[in-house]
């Protein structure tokens, strides 16, 4: 058998590339750098936004406690705006009737008036 060729040449023996390993760790110290800067804001944001959402919330209550308020008082005030409109429309029944019985009394007062008048002569004579 015949002897087997010689390996192919490698990369040689191991050297340290200071630059360029230099350049890699940088970047890689830059990104996280930049990911805590990042984590810093988003949990500002986030810490801000927790407190709008609090913020929001009361003064939704709040509003919710006001108009439920209001909204008792005036169904407070229609009730008793509807009350009275009962009680004005039994009192207008009630003046209608008087008038019309008013009426009938003026109408047989003028019609005793007529019949004195008109024979007011024929009584003056007799």
């Amino acid at each position: 058998r015949a002897a087997p060729p010689p390996p192919p040449e490698t990369f040689g023996a191991y050297q340290k590339k200071d630059e360029e390993s230099n350049g890699v760790m940088a970047m890689i110290d830059m990104l996280v750098r930049d990911l805590d800067k990042e984590m810093t804001v988003a949990e500002a944001e986030e810490k801000n936004a927790q407190q709008d959402y609090e913020e929001l919330m009361k003064d939704s209550a709040e509003k919710r406690t006001a108009d439920s308020k209001s909204l008792s008082e005036k169904e407070s005030a229609k009730a008793d705006t509807q009350a009275m409109l009962e009680k004005h429309h039994d009192d207008k029944a009630s003046t209608e009737k008087e008038l019309a019985a008013t009426m009938e009394f003026t109408q047989s007062l003028h019609a005793e008036c007529d019949f004195i008048l008109k024979y007011h002569g024929v009584r003056k004579e007799a």
